[in-house]
């Protein structure tokens, strides 16, 4: 029974050590590519007990929030540049 035990640990183990980890994307990366954005926003929804914490969604959402809100406010997202004293 230990022998069986054993052999399913390590098979659990390298069955997850062949799942290749997708590259993380910035959130800019995210802004700028629509399609992706939103594919990675429907599958973060679809799993979300497993995928709501993981840098790309959090990314994509981030993505998301910053785009509505830039385009809802009509606020600059970008910070503002101030002129010096006797400029």
């Amino acid at each position: 029974m230990k022998k069986l035990s054993l052999v399913l640990v390590v098979a659990a183990v390298l069955v997850g050590c062949n799942k290749t980890p997708e590259p993380v994307q910035s959130v800019d990366w995210y802004k700028e590519h629509k399609a992706e954005r939103e594919a990675m926003l429907a599958k973060c929804k679809a799993n979300p007990g497993e995928l709501a914490l993981t840098p790309n969604c959090v990314n994509a959402q981030a993505a998301k929030e910053a785009i509505a809100f830039g385009t809802q406010s009509g606020i600059k997202t970008t910070a503002p540049t101030f002129k010096k004293k006797g400029e």
